[in-house]
């Protein structure tokens, strides 16, 4: 018996080194490979065996795209980007990550309604430019939801200190003193937080919506007190004292943008339950431009709320609202604050992993990582694997990481994947749809890149401010050639985004300025993870997808070659 595993294994490392020698004809074949929207819908989804249930209405939609964005974006970077970067405009911040963010969202909408499937950002990139593109935003997509998910639960058991009347942060947590700083507070309370939201969402995507939509709704309610309270009791001077409105200058107001943007982490999850909802074409737009609208609304107000209650400089990181609270002398309301801003964390949570788990299940339909992470169990129609697999992963970054360590890297994911969408949308737009030739397509978007890139080097060098005007004039007479210049023909009678090409190129140009206002060690740590994942492609995903394609079809156009398939498929398996 011994004898026959070690042959067995011995050929299972032969095959995989054989399969490595032919790594560069399995790239040539597989990283540019497309598939069609019929052939994601239907060839690609029976791999996960029994379909999801379509249970979700548009008002479920709603509720789980503002549920998902409103606990992780005030509780969380509102404090510190006030104190640290935007200052009592933090507010403004918010409005320009929000018209980023519903520029993204527009480009979303009108895949998701072309393509109504679980994968989100992966589908929509791997029909437009191919699989490696799809692999690439699919992956940041996760490390994003993980990370994020991670830091967000950990912030609940700084709320949920503050709801029982603790005002240190940490007094739940165990520090453990031969770990590295930012790494050595090990919090089991997050990680509990995170395990009973995974068993959730594998019982039943319903209930958890129903969950959220009531979560959701005190949540709303909740929101309204803070803001009620915090402009009748707070100061407008607070707006313009001790260094006025904008400290850090119109910098600190954009530098904070590109990090609240991780705020908007959420909607983009409601396009991943595109095969759970009734009626996609009516229901996905108004479930991710309805959420993104009344989310920013309420991120605004909250902003303003917290900076006239306090001055800038003394806005607590940690549990801000609840800090703010307690230093106008409420310390009954900040505990309150402390009980809803958990609740609210809670929603966020579930929708974000209610999200990741889809992405993953798609990803592996696609055979890009291992096929047992797609199966979808048959009496709940849930990814069951996918769920516990990113469960168990966040909860074990929630043990040990801090929030500042992983919240900008989870920006510049982000904006990277709504950037490649953007591209996306208007290649399949006027190259894909319209027939039209590539080049011309393909030039626009490279030079509106470009132009982004040199009017945020223009911004970062300070002196240089003619290049500011330059690019910018640029951008906007090049957009408008091409849509004089190139037709944009076979418009699809569903929902689409409307004034084609300038909201895409507005997003292109938006998601590239506010990445280059992050650190350069977000940079750093981004080309490792993108290092990373491009290695686990060319070990595993290209072999694995050559394998589930390519030879796949090859077997099956050599038993479609002759009179009876059975005895020619006899000798295959022989």
């Amino acid at each position: 018996m011994a004898t026959i595993q070690s042959k067995d294994n011995k050929t299972i490392f032969f095959n995989y080194f054989k399969s490595l020698s032919q790594t560069p004809h399995r790239l040539r074949k597989r990283m540019l490979a497309t598939w069609t929207p019929d052939q994601e819908l239907n060839q690609v989804r029976l791999r996960s065996g029994a379909d999801m249930k379509r249970k979700l209405r548009w008002y479920d939609l709603v509720a789980l795209g503002v549920g998902g964005m409103l606990g992780v974006g005030v509780f969380v970077t509102t404090g510190p980007v006030a104190r640290n970067h935007s200052g009592p405009s933090v507010f403004i911040s918010y409005i320009i990550a929000g018209i980023s963010a519903l520029l993204s969202s527009l480009c979303y909408t009108e895949f998701s309604v072309q393509i109504p499937v679980a994968g989100g950002a992966f589908s929509y990139l791997r029909v437009t430019f191919g699989e490696f593109v799809g692999y690439f935003a699919g992956a940041n997509i996760l490390m994003e939801y993980v990370l994020s998910n991670a830091a967000v639960a950990r912030s609940f058991t700084e709320y949920l200190c503050s709801a029982f009347g603790i005002s240190d942060p940490n007094s739940w947590r165990v520090e453990v003193p031969g770990l590295l700083q930012g790494y050595n507070k090990l919090d089991f309370s997050a990680v509990a937080l995170v395990l009973i939201l995974t068993f959730c969402l594998c019982h039943s995507t319903k209930e958890s919506s129903i969950l959220n939509l009531i979560m959701t709704a005190f949540h709303i309610v909740f929101f309204g007190f803070i803001i009620i309270i915090g402009f009748c009791n707070g100061s407008v001077e607070n707006l313009v004292k001790p260094t006025g409105l904008t400290p850090n200058g119109i910098r600190g107001v954009l530098d904070g943008a590109a990090i609240v943007y991780f705020s908007y982490i959420g909607y983009d999850s409601v396009s991943t339950l595109a095969e759970e909802i009734q009626n996609p074409p009516v229901t996905l737009p108004v479930g991710i431009i309805g959420s993104v609208f009344i989310v920013s609304g309420l991120y605004c107000l909250m902003a303003l709320a917290l900076c006239v209650m306090v001055p800038y400089n003394q806005i607590a990181e940690k549990a801000s609202y609840s800090m703010a609270f307690q230093r106008i002398g409420w310390k009954w309301a900040g505990n309150i604050v402390g009980a809803g801003a958990s609740l609210g964390i809670v929603a966020s949570l579930l929708v974000a992993m209610l999200g990741q788990a889809r992405y993953l299940c798609v990803i592996g339909r696609a055979r890009l990582v291992p096929s047992w992470l797609s199966k979808v169990h048959p009496s709940t129609g849930t990814p069951l694997n996918a769920t516990l697999f990113l469960g168990l992963c966040t909860a074990s970054i929630a043990l040990f990481t801090d929030l500042d360590i992983v919240i900008e890297i989870i920006s510049i994911g982000t904006l990277l994947v709504f950037y490649l969408v953007a591209n996306a949308l208007i290649y399949r737009k006027y190259v894909l749809t319209s027939k039209n030739p590539p080049f011309p397509t393909l030039s626009f978007l490279f030079l509106i890149t470009s132009c982004a890139i040199g009017f945020s080097i223009s911004w970062k060098l300070e002196q240089q401010w003619w290049g500011l005007p330059l690019f910018g004039g640029i951008i906007m007479v090049v957009t408008a050639f091409f849509q004089y210049t190139v037709p944009c023909l076979g418009q699809p009678s569903e929902w689409s985004v409307p004034f084609m090409p300038w909201p895409a190129a507005v997003s292109i140009f938006l998601n590239v300025f506010l990445m280059t206002t992050l650190k350069m060690l977000s940079f750093q740590r981004f080309a490792l993870w993108g290092l990373l994942i491009t290695l686990f492609y060319v070990l595993y995903g290209v072999h694995s997808t050559f394998e589930a394609e390519e030879m796949g079809m090859e077997m099956e156009m050599a038993v479609n070659e002759v009179p009876n398939p059975s005895i020619q498929l006899t000798k295959l398996e022989v």
